[in-house]
């Protein structure tokens, strides 16, 4: 794993955080753990970096103090939240989950979806709790939707029309993640907005 690989991950570099996962032997699932700080982000919640980091640590089955004597790791959770953080606010709407790309097999993308939606949803209540029974009739539907993906256990292989349900279903997922954060965080204010 070089350098480059780790300290500037991509959100739609997966193979990145799986090579990072490997290496520090983490028993979960990387796209969950993407899918649990969107959810988080989403929710309108903020984490101090060192909060962050030993959630990914706890996540990744790492002792916590794998962060304070590993710079490679420091780094790529410390830059992996920006990035997540940035693309969630962009008004490009780019974001997308972390998923394997089109090399994987149609099931490993779809036990990938399904983990990253779990993640999802989990930070996303750990955030907003009771705030998202208050919340507007489509993110409840959202949830519920959410809910039933992030039990699908296998597709129906590896077929034109699986790949079709996949990337719509992945698109769904996308378009809710960006709902959620937008419906429960404040607009950025432009920068240098100057009044004359």
């Amino acid at each position: 794993m070089t350098e480059n690989e780790t300290s500037t991950p991509s959100l739609g570099d997966f193979e990145s955080w799986a090579n990072l996962f490997a290496s520090y032997k983490a028993f979960s699932h990387p796209a969950e753990l993407h899918g649990g700080l969107c959810g988080r982000l989403a929710a309108g919640g903020r984490l101090k970096p060192e909060e962050w980091r030993s959630l990914a640590c706890e996540n990744m089955g790492v002792a916590p103090e794998a962060v304070d004597s590993s710079d490679e790791l420091r780094t790529f959770l410390d830059t992996a939240y920006e990035v997540t953080l940035a693309s969630l606010q962009s008004s490009d709407l780019s974001f997308t989950p972390l998923l394997p790309d089109d090399d994987y097999a149609l099931d490993q993308r779809l036990q990938a979806l399904s983990a990253w939606v779990r993640g999802f949803l989990e930070g996303m209540a750990l955030m907003a709790g009771r705030q998202l029974g208050e919340a507007t009739g489509e993110i409840r539907e959202l949830v519920e939707d959410l809910v039933a993906i992030s039990q699908v256990a296998e597709g129906e292989g590896d077929s034109e029309e699986g790949e079709q349900q996949f990337n719509e279903i992945t698109e769904y997922v996308r378009v809710g993640a960006l709902t959620v954060f937008t419906e429960f965080n404040a607009p950025e204010p432009p920068a240098d907005k100057t009044l004359h």
